[in-house]
Order: structure tokens, then sequence, then C-alpha cells
């Protein structure tokens, strides 16, 4: 299997409920470094996964959706913990639709995987996987 991986990064604020979260019930900010990886079993008659470019702009503009937003303020999170894990299978769907609305051109009708990995610190981060 193949991959391609770009990097962005989201800057957001969120709270959360439940005494498992302890001072992060309240009101606070968290900045991700943000790292998708495109997955095909064959390079495209370019040889590429994807294209790079392409790839990029579209995980932008993905989260131009969340970035510098409060998460509890979003209507499609509204009532959700957006805890680091609940965030990538966010954007990861959000990636897969706008794959299957050919946003990556045709380079993205051969990906058959992607994974969203967000990075709260260099000792810390979560993922989500799954088939397109």
């Amino acid at each position: 299997m193949y991959s391609l991986t770009v990097r962005d990064h989201l800057m957001i604020a969120h709270s959360f409920r439940g005494e498992i979260f302890g001072p992060a019930q309240g009101l606070h900010g968290a900045t991700y470094l943000v790292d998708v990886s495109f997955e095909r079993p064959e390079l495209d008659e370019d040889n590429l996964v994807v294209d790079i470019g392409l790839a990029g702009e579209v995980l932008k503009k993905t989260l131009s959706t969340f970035n510098m937003k409060n998460l509890d303020e979003v209507p499609e999170l509204a009532g959700r913990n957006t805890t680091t894990e609940f965030m990538a299978r966010v954007i990861f769907d959000h990636l897969a639709v706008a794959i299957k609305q050919n946003a990556l051109g045709a380079g993205g009708s051969g990906l058959q995987a992607l994974t969203v990995t967000l990075s709260e610190s260099h000792i810390a981060w979560a993922s989500y996987r799954g088939e397109l």
C-alpha cells in the first residue's frame, strides 16, 4: 500500500462535559498539528498516490470549517465532547465527502483509505483510519 501525507494545523477552543475531564471542563484552547495520509494499493498513471498540492488545498479547506472557532458553537458538533479522537473522525468524514465530490481530481478515485492524525503535543496524539 502506498501513502502520501500532508500536514497543516488547526487552532480551536472548546470545553468538555464530564468529571473525567477535570479542569478541561472549562473553556480552553488547543492547537493541533494535523497529518492526513492518503492510501492506495497502486500508483496512478503519473506514479502518484494523489496530487500533493490538491491534497494540501483540500485539507486546508476542510480545516477552515473549524479553525479559529469555538467548537462548542459549531452546530454540527453541538452537545458533543470534541476530544482529539472525535475530531480526527470528524475531519476524516469531511475529507471523505470532498474526495467523493472529486476535490482531488481523477487521482482521488484510486484512494482506498485515509488516516487523520491530530497531535496535541510532541507526546500525545490521536488518529482515525478508515476505508473510503
